[in-house]
C-alpha cells in the first residue's frame, strides 16, 4: 500500500524493535558488531558502512523522495562532495548554476581549482547556452538548484533533464528549499537528489547531516562504496534526531508556508521595500514553472531594502523576533545578509552576476505567529523610515 508523505514521515521505522516492542526505534550507538563465527559477518559489521538507526532514516528519506535508496552523509556539503568524487574524473565537466548557494559555489570552485573536475557556472535558464554546454563531450554531471539560494530563481527540471545529450550525463537536484513535501525531482527526470538535512528535514537547527537519494541501484551502490571509503556517513545519534524531526515535516512546512504568504503580502505594501523574490508571487518570472513542478512555494524569500548599507544595519538591529543567522528551515525565523554571510565566499564579480547586492536580505520563516512576525518587521521598517 502506498502511503501519503505525511504518513511516511510519521510512521517510518515504528514498531521495528523485536526485543522489547519499542514503538519508537531505539538508537544503535555501537560502532562495531560481532561476527557469527570466522568469516561469517552479520548484516552489520561496522557503523561507518552500515548502521541500524541510519538505515531507518535513509529509507524514510528515500520513500519521501520516491527514490530507490538514500545515503545519509555528515553534512549537505559532504553529500555534494560525495557525488563529485564518486562520479567525476579530472577530465570530466560539471555544469552548475551561477546563482547557487555560496557553500556549494565555494566547494565546486575549489574542486575546479584543484583539477578534481572541471566546473562551469552558467545561467541554467538560458536554454541556448545550456544546449551549447551539453554538447561538450566532457560534460558528465548537471547540478540544479531550484529555487536558487538566495534569489529564488526557478529552473524547469523536467525540461532541463529532457535536454540530456547522452545517457552518461547525471542530473542532480538540490531539493533543500522545497523538501520532498513540495517537490520530487526524481519524478521530473533527475537521477539524484541532495538535501542539507540540517534544514527543513530536521527542522530544529540542532543537527548537521546531508542526504543523497538515488533513482537507480547502480548509482546508489557506487555512491555507497565511496561514502564508506571516505568515512562521511552520518552518525547514529544525529540520524535519530533527524528521524525525530522528519516526524513533523509535513505539518511544519505547510504552516511555515502559510506564515510566509501573510508576511510577503504585508511586505508588498511597504514603501521601504524595493524588490521581493518569492516564486509564490504571480509577478515572479518562475511562477508558472513553479506551479507545474511544485505543490507549494515554501517559506524562504528574499527582499531588497531601499537606501544604503547603513539602512540594512539599522533594520537588522531593530528586529526582535527574527534572528540574524545563517541556515534556514528551523522552527525559528531567521534573517541573513547573503553578501556578508552565506555568499561571502563568492567573489564580488560572481555575486554581482548572480544579482546578490548589499541591500539583499534572505528570510527563513518559522512557526511563530505570523501576526507577531509581521509586527516585528513593521517596527523595524518604521525605524528606517
Amino acid at each position: 500500500m502506498k502511503n501519503n508523505k505525511s504518513t511516511v514521515s510519521v510512521r517510518s521505522g515504528l514498531n521495528n524493535d523485536k526485543q522489547h516492542g519499542c514503538v519508537v526505534s531505539p538508537i544503535t550507538l555501537s560502532t562495531t558488531y560481532n561476527f557469527f563465527e570466522f568469516n561469517k559477518p552479520r548484516l552489520y559489521d561496522y557503523s561507518r558502512r552500515k548502521n541500524p538507526t541510519r538505515d531507518i532514516v535513509q529509507k524514510t528519506v528515500a520513500d519521501l523522495e520516491q527514490g530507490k535508496n538514500a545515503i545519509i552523509t555528515s553534512s549537505g556539503m559532504s553529500a555534494i562532495y560525495l557525488i563529485c568524487i564518486a562520479l567525476l574524473n579530472s577530465d570530466d565537466c560539471l555544469i552548475a548554476p551561477y546563482d547557487c548557494y555560496g557553500g556549494t559555489y565555494r566547494l565546486l570552485n575549489a574542486l575546479n581549482s584543484k583539477k578534481v573536475c572541471r566546473v562551469q557556472f552558467v545561467n541554467q535558464n538560458d536554454t541556448e547556452l545550456m544546449l551549447k554546454c551539453l554538447k561538450q563531450k566532457d560534460v558528465k554531471l548537471v547540478f540544479i538548484e531550484t529555487p536558487s539560494n538566495p534569489m529564488l530563481r526557478v529552473v524547469d527540471i523536467r525540461y532541463m533533464c529532457s535536454l540530456k545529450e547522452r545517457d552518461d550525463i547525471v542530473y542532480v537536484v538540490d531539493n533543500t528549499f522545497m523538501t520532498p513535501i513540495f517537490q520530487n525531482p526524481l519524478n521530473l527526470g533527475a537521477d539524484l537528489v541532495v538535501h542539507s538535512c540540517s534544514k527543513y528535514l530536521n527542522g530544529h537547527s540542532d543537527v548537521i547531516l546531508g542526504a543523497v537519494i538515488s533513482k537507480d541501484i547502480y548509482l546508489h551502490e557506487k555512491l555507497m562504496w565511496w561514502s564508506n571509503a571516505l568515512g562521511i556517513t552520518g552518525g547514529a545519534f544525529d540520524s535519530y534526531q533527524l528521524l525525530r524531526g522528519i516526524r513533523t515535516l509535513s505539518i511544519r512546512v505547510c504552516q511555515q508556508q502559510c506564515n510566509t504568504k501573510n508576511i510577503v503580502d504585508f511586505l508588498l505594501k511597504q514603501p521601504q521595500i524595493k524588490s521581493i523574490y518569492y516564486p509564490g508571487l504571480y509577478s515572479h518570472v518562475g511562477y508558472k514553472i513553479a506551479c507545474q513542478q511544485q505543490t507549494g512555494f515554501g517559506s524562504i524569500f528574499s527582499f531588497e531594502l531601499k537606501g544604503t548599507e547603513g539602512v540594512v544595519s539599522k533594520f537588522l538591529k531593530s528586529l526582535k523576533l527574527f534572528t540574524l543567522a545563517e541556515s534556514f528551515g528551523g522552527v525559528e525565523s531567521l534573517i541573513a545578509h547573503p553578501e556578508t554571510m552565506t555568499h561571502a565566499a563568492m567573489s564580488k564579480q560572481s555575486r554581482d552576476t548572480a544579482g546578490i547586492n548589499n541591500m539583499l536580505l534572505r528570510v527563513s520563516v518559522g512557526l511563530e505567529d505570523s501576526v507577531d512576525l509581521i509586527n516585528d518587521l513593521d517596527q523595524a521598517l518604521q525605524s528606517i523610515s
